[in-house]
């Protein structure tokens, strides 16, 4: 109770005197006029008694400071006007430290209990970093002033940062651009007329203030190069082999090692395995090439949806397999060797490791170490499939979105029963891809719903489509272990419900006596035997063997960077799966263009990863595709948004695909600011929704609202047009009434 009466009786204080400093005009005092015309009587009264004003001075700067009041600028130009830079420097730098640590003090007893009660996760992250390097961004703040130091005063006021930390490194850190100031205001006080704002002293004071903050970050920059390369400077090369070396030939990789050839630099590319990396050899493009072949072998089965005779595919699944392998190759030579040696990239095969954070040391494939030592490195190693620590697992075996190309390559037929461990976008484009080849699929999921992080209809909607397709939805549903089935025994069933005993043996192809995976539902167990168990339950970033952890890059599922993509090495950059956010061929690329160029170029111009527009898709059937904020994020979020629907079962291409017999599925749902044609994103659903996305990709990425797509001619009949027919919902909805209403009677009146 004590308390939150000091805390009333401090917060009456804050406020009477800000209302005090406006209600009587005292902000006239804080002007550049003002100091001027006030010059001659300043310098009298300094003169006569620089004592008592001194300390007028330095208590008005303080609560100035303390209140945050507008006019600390002027005050400090008048501190080097009245006192000359000496005393005036003294004066202004103390009172300053002294106010901020006041205003400090008060954000910390008014606020911090509030804030931490609300964002108190939140405000743990933040002093966990304060606690480790907060004195170091004070300092830097205050050195280079970006952020309005009476910003800065709050907002550290409600973090843990000790109160004489605060002031010291404040008073520290302000004294450079302190001095600039002060120096202003003594070339200032010389001024008696317009002639004097040319003076060299006046300009160069100006030109101070111009170039400290380029200055002062190149200082801060400078220092902590200097602390975080100490211990390696010793063994910093001289001279360099290369310019760039890249670790990874994904699409991160050969992005950034292009980049490099094309701008002349001499770089070398490292891949311990297969060119391509991850999209082309087990990933994005044998996948696809899978669900071409699902889908067509779908559409045989219901071929009288477009007046055909239903037939069931006949197929050799070894046939199969093999086409997919065969799309591999012929892509093979885009990102092949021979192609990048040819850019003027040198392409090493084998597992590369930092020795320090120049030197990069190669265990070739063909045997032998070499050594190569480079200003930059790019690290672009991706990611792999996480298989969990399901008991059992180890001796039953499974495969995943890596191994199952070749695995199944080997396989005489498709798995009669399949289960698939995870409900993400790449169990349930394999889910239903084996269901429409033919397999029994079983598809466990532990969130409630599968691609949990779609909105909640498009869950519902993709988990029908699986459904239709033959695959068991187990949603809510935990994996438990793994047990080999006993010998002799009969197969269990595939579908969901429980059932008592254990498993027979296999009737797959004979190279694996598959298993039983036994999970947990509503408090009961249930066994589903399989021929193949598919773990598709994410992807995690490849972060061991390269020497991060010997150069004390800092991990967190990820490997950390900045805004520029860099480490705490400047000079080593993560790009791709292993930096993360977001685990796709296109982001990959993406950010290995900032990369590339910040390695190359970065000490004359540094770009930072732009990731404010990013699409994906899942290829399903019907395609989900994404960019920005879905209805789901923007509530999480409290992200003020209308939403807009257009359902593309009315659009008439989507009818002439389908047919009368069957409906289209999908729709075009767009969030936008409320009244606002403006885009905060956008989720297609339905046949080619990630190409239909690629219009308001374009448009989120230059600032085009649903009014330009609706203005753009779209060609008919094409589903397109599903993009503009939801910009023209949009616009309906928001038709000016009130000025229909009397258009309307305009026309009336016209028909007499």
């Amino acid at each position: 109770m004590v308390v939150n009466l000091r805390k009333v009786a401090l917060l009456i204080a804050v406020l009477l005197g800000i209302v005090a400093f406006f209600a009587f005009g005292l902000d006239r005092y804080f002007s550049l006029d003002f100091l001027k015309d006030s010059q001659a009587r300043l310098a009298e009264l300094r003169a006569q008694q620089p004592l008592p004003l001194a300390l007028g001075f330095f208590l008005v700067y303080v609560a100035v400071t303390a209140l945050s009041l507008p006019g600390a600028t002027i005050v400090t130009l008048a501190g080097g006007a009245i006192f000359g830079l000496g005393w005036g420097l003294l004066l202004v730098s103390f009172a300053s430290s002294i106010g901020a640590t006041l205003a400090f003090l008060t954000a910390r007893f008014l606020l911090r209990d509030s804030v931490q009660s609300r964002f108190g996760q939140r405000l743990a992250e933040v002093d966990k970093g304060i606690q480790k390097d907060g004195a170091f961004y004070l300092f830097t703040l205050r050195l280079i002033p970006v952020v309005p130091f009476f910003v800065i005063n709050l907002l550290i006021g409600l973090t843990s940062m000790k109160v004489w930390t605060f002031y010291w490194v404040s008073q520290l850190g302000m004294l450079a651009g302190t001095a600039v100031y002060v120096n202003a205001g003594t070339q200032l006080g010389q001024l008696e007329s317009l002639q004097g704002i040319l003076s060299p002293d006046l300009l160069g004071s100006f030109v101070l203030l111009g170039l400290f903050p380029l200055i002062a970050r190149k200082v801060v920059e400078a220092v902590q190069k200097r602390k975080v390369y100490a211990q390696w400077a010793s063994v910093r090369p001289k001279s360099f082999d290369r310019n760039l070396i890249v670790i990874g030939a994904g699409a991160g990789g050969l992005v950034s090692a292009y980049i490099a050839a094309a701008v002349k630099a001499r770089v070398t590319l490292i891949e311990a395995h297969k060119m391509g990396g991850d999209c082309l050899n087990v990933g994005c493009v044998p996948s696809k090439a899978l669900i071409k072949s699902a889908r067509l072998a779908h559409q045989m089965r219901h071929a009288s949806n477009h007046g055909l005779t239903d037939t069931t595919p006949t197929f050799s699944f070894k046939t199969v397999m093999q086409r997919i392998h065969d799309v591999i190759k012929a892509i093979e030579p885009h990102d092949s060797v021979e192609r990048y040696t040819s850019l003027g990239v040198e392409v090493l095969q084998g597992y590369a490791k930092l020795v320090n954070p120049w030197t990069v040391e190669i265990a070739l494939n063909g045997g032998g170490t070499q050594r190569l030592t480079a200003r930059s490195i790019v690290i672009a190693a991706g990611a792999r499939p996480f298989v969990p620590p399901l008991p059992g697992l180890d001796d039953v075996g499974c495969v995943t979105s890596d191994t199952l190309w070749d695995e199944f390559a080997k396989l005489d037929e498709v798995p009669k029963r399949l289960v698939v461990l995870g409900g993400g976008p790449i169990g349930c484009e394999l889910a239903q891809a084996f269901a429409r080849l033919g397999s029994q699929v079983t598809q466990v999921e532990m969130a409630p719903r599968i691609m949990s992080r779609e909105d909640d209809e498009v869950s519902a909607l993709a988990q029908a489509s699986l459904e239709a397709d033959g695959v068991a939805v187990l949603t809510g549903h935990k994996a438990l272990r793994v047990e080999p089935h006993p010998v002799g025994m009969e197969p269990l069933p595939v579908r969901p419900e429980p059932v008592e005993g254990l498993a027979g043996t296999s009737t797959g192809s004979g190279r694996t006596a598959g298993g039983v995976l036994i999970v947990e539902h509503e408090g009961t167990e249930k066994r589903f035997s399989f021929d193949q168990l598919i773990c598709a339950v994410g992807r995690v970033a490849r972060l061991t063997g390269y020497g991060l952890e010997e150069l004390g890059i800092p991990t967190n599922r990820t490997v950390q960077t900045n805004e520029y993509l860099q480490t705490i090495y400047p000079n080593i950059y993560a790009a791709g799966d292993v930096a993360g956010p977001y685990q796709f061929t296109h982001v990959a690329a993406h950010q290995a263009w900032y990369a590339a160029v910040n390695a190359l170029f970065g000490d004359f111009k540094k770009f930072k990863a732009d990731h404010s527009v990013i699409p994906w898709a899942t290829f399903i059937d019907p395609e989900v595709a994404r960019v920005g904020l879905n209805e789901q994020e923007a509530k999480e979020k409290n992200i003020p948004h209308e939403v807009t629907r257009y359902g593309i079962d009315d659009l008439d291409r989507a009818i002439c695909d389908e047919g009368p017999y069957r409906k289209a599925h999908g729709f075009v749902k767009v969030l936008t600011v409320p009244g606002k044609d403006q885009l905060l994103g956008v989720t297609i659903v339905g046949t080619h929704a990630a190409d239909l996305l690629a219009e308001y990709v374009l448009a989120m990425k230059h600032g085009l609202g649903l009014n330009k797509i609706l203005g753009t001619i779209h060609t008919y009949p094409t589903l397109a047009e599903a993009n503009k027919y939801a910009a023209g919902e949009w616009k309906r909805a928001h038709a000016p009434q009130q000025l229909l209403a009397w258009v309307k009677k305009f026309h009336d009146w016209r028909r007499g």
